[in-house]
């Protein structure tokens, strides 16, 4: 059987512009089904195992903050490596990227605070360590206090504020590396409540 040809580019030409329009050959090959017909939706489904699962999140988010807190504990240790940066850094880039699918957003921007402190921090080494511990002590209260009703504005507050004294550390230290101080200055792109 052979192929139709492709129709046609249409030109439409005006005094001060043309409009090309292409042919759609998609237009033959999408069918059409009746309303009438039950018919799958695959978004409605995974909207549905999504709400079927909804019941774990919270375990897992506990998960993850128990991984990010063990990973702090071995920096504490041991001193920042390699290694341990790694780890305590892929910790809190998991949280930062599950938190506001699990429902704790506020999870997600203390997370990715803590993330631009390690990612741009010149020396980790020389980074209070009271501000590493206060963004992994937030993500643990985050998570573990989320189901309480009055805990969503405070713990948005703490990561606004966590935040704030990051950047605050962040542009201090980076004042001589102009480079990094355009991603620093840049807004926050985990989502807030």
């Amino acid at each position: 059987m052979a192929k139709e040809k492709p129709g046609t580019l249409e030109i439409k030409t005006f005094a001060t512009h043309h409009v090309i329009t292409q042919p759609n050959p998609l237009r033959k090959v999408l069918r059409r089904i009746p309303p009438d017909i039950d018919h799958d939706d695959p978004v409605a489904r995974a909207e549905q195992a999504l709400a079927d699962l909804s019941g774990e999140f919270k375990q897992w988010m506990t998960i993850e903050a128990d991984r990010l807190s063990a990973a702090h504990a071995v920096v504490l240790r041991h001193g920042f490596s390699h290694e341990t940066r790694e780890e305590l850094f892929r910790a809190a880039h998991d949280i930062k990227g599950d938190a506001a699918t699990f429902g704790f957003p506020s999870a997600g921007a203390a997370a990715e605070s803590l993330c631009r402190i390690i990612e741009h921090a010149p020396d980790l080494d020389h980074v209070p360590p009271e501000l590493i511990t206060h963004h992994i002590n937030a993500i643990q209260a985050i998570v573990r206090e989320r189901t309480k009703l009055d805990t969503s504005v405070m713990a948005s507050a703490l990561s606004r504020q966590l935040r704030g004294v990051a950047d605050e550390f962040l542009l201090k230290v980076n004042r001589d590396r102009p480079e990094h101080l355009e991603a620093i200055l840049a807004p926050s792109i985990a989502p807030a409540e």
